[in-house]
């Protein structure tokens, strides 16, 4: 079925003209306002500060003793909260959603799902089912968001497996998957009829309580990605830890065999791959054959990845090869070469193939936009940019304006669910976070411009 799209794109060539790098210096802050850039410096200025990061959960808490609850909230909504989540309520979220749409930019919705509570356990299913509630709302405000035309069938959110399954049983089952030999009663089809039907699966590998959490977890990933099919929302799975990620690979695969063949008008489900991970252009560039050998759209998340050190860590407590690249060039690299290959697919399949970049590193963003010109891709075509909420503003406003689809990856709820969810990420992203240091210079010398009343030199 992908043949039928082969060169869709590339019999275009380069589009007319000659090839204008997007200019990433800062030229787009003139969009937001002082108090909104304000916040920016000072929040990333924050959160590049380790003992902050290493120690929010601890100072939060203290704070609330201190300050008491009420003043400690209103302290975090004016600062990290407002830089990096859209709001509580529906309203909220929909007029920041309006803010970002005015600047070229647009959703892309994440339940703030923290880690599995010890309790999971002797809840049973309780935990769970009420994540399936809040991916199904998700679901709903995604679809209910304002709008423009161009946007049917573009509409995008993030979905997290292991708020739908436990963590331990996809430890069970990447243990099992890892081992030679292993039999097809764990493919992709056979879970895939297992969501369609309802029909009790049992797994050899798994005791009888494992397989009835197999079977629900099943069911609601099933649930959501039907839902969010029948909603017109994409939904893009988000990446785990390696010892845990083969499990989640197949079932992002059984979901890929129900929702993402043609007649669905695929892809509706997408993967998140990890460029620091050694293994991943060789595991991507197996997915993809896999689904061009079964006809099914290929939707792909194409992160550097946020779990270096602890990745690192496991591995060295468990006395296994670290997965992970070497240093920053070599993730670097294979990132570049991940890129490559995908956008080479896009322009040979189509329709049938998908990406996101998601990245905040301006060099691999220029990298896709040049090969997209290259390969005549159009710029509302099946590539899109993704970036966080409250960062790489600089990257995210220039290539909205010139044109690209950005989406901006944004948490929403309430203090007590999103502040230690943002601080788990950001003790995550320290990387990321320290790492921004072009963008706070950038947004210096533009608050600095202002201040000094100095007018915005034009680009020759």
């Amino acid at each position: 079925m992908l043949r039928t799209h082969r060169v869709l794109y590339s019999q275009a060539g380069p589009s007319s003209g000659d090839w204008q790098p997007l200019n990433f210096d800062g030229e787009a802050f003139h969009l937001k306002g002082t108090g909104e850039l304000a916040r920016a410096l000072l929040v990333l200025r924050l959160c590049a500060w380790p003992p902050l990061v290493t120690h929010g959960l601890a100072l939060q808490a203290w704070s609330q003793r201190l300050l008491g609850s009420r003043l400690s909230g209103a302290l975090l909504r004016a600062s990290v909260y407002g830089q990096f989540v859209a709001g509580e309520t529906q309203e909220e979220v929909e007029g920041c959603v309006r803010q970002l749409q005015a600047l070229g930019l647009r959703p892309l919705l994440a339940v703030p799902t923290e880690e599995e509570p010890d309790s999971a356990a002797q809840t049973g299913e309780a935990w769970y089912e009420g994540n399936l509630d809040a991916m199904l709302r998700c679901v709903d405000l995604s679809r209910g968001l304002p709008e423009s035309p161009d946007l049917a069938g573009k509409t995008l959110m993030q979905l997290k497996v292991t708020a739908l399954a436990s963590t331990r049983l996809c430890k069970d089952l990447t243990s099992w998957i890892t081992k030679p030999g292993v039999s097809s009663e764990l493919s992709p089809e056979r879970l895939a009829e297992a969501m369609d039907s309802g029909q009790n699966l049992q797994v050899s590998c798994l005791n009888t309580e494992q397989n009835q959490h197999l079977q629900a977890s099943l069911s609601r990933l099933n649930r959501v990605a039907q839902y969010a099919r029948d909603q017109q929302v994409r939904l893009l799975v988000d990446a785990e830890y390696t010892f845990i990620n083969p499990a989640l690979s197949l079932l992002v695969a059984a979901l890929a065999v129900r929702w993402n063949s043609p007649r669905e008008g695929g892809p509706w489900v997408w993967n998140t791959y990890q460029a620091y991970l050694k293994d991943t252009h060789e595991r991507l560039r197996r997915d993809a054959e896999a689904a061009h050998r079964a006809g099914l759209a290929f939707g792909v998340k194409l992160v550097r990845g946020a779990y270096l050190e602890k990745e690192r860590k496991v591995s060295q407590l468990r006395g296994t090869e670290d997965p992970t690249q070497p240093d920053y060039e070599a993730t670097s690299r294979s990132y570049s070469r991940c890129l490559e290959l995908m956008l080479s697919l896009v322009s040979h399949h189509g329709p049938m193939c998908h990406l996101m970049v998601a990245s905040h590193n301006e060099e691999s963003v220029r990298q896709a936009t040049k090969r997209m010109w290259e390969l005549g891709i159009p710029l509302d075509g099946p590539v899109c940019f993704g970036q966080l909420l409250g960062m790489c503003d600089h990257v995210s406003l220039a290539l909205g304006q010139a044109g690209y689809m950005v989406y901006k990856s944004i948490p929403y709820g309430c203090l007590k669910e999103v502040i230690p969810y943002l601080i788990r990420r950001a003790q995550e992203n320290r990387s990321v976070l320290q790492g921004a240091r072009r963008e706070q210079a950038l947004l210096s010398r533009e608050l600095w411009r202002r201040l000094l009343g100095r007018s915005r030199r034009l680009p020759h």
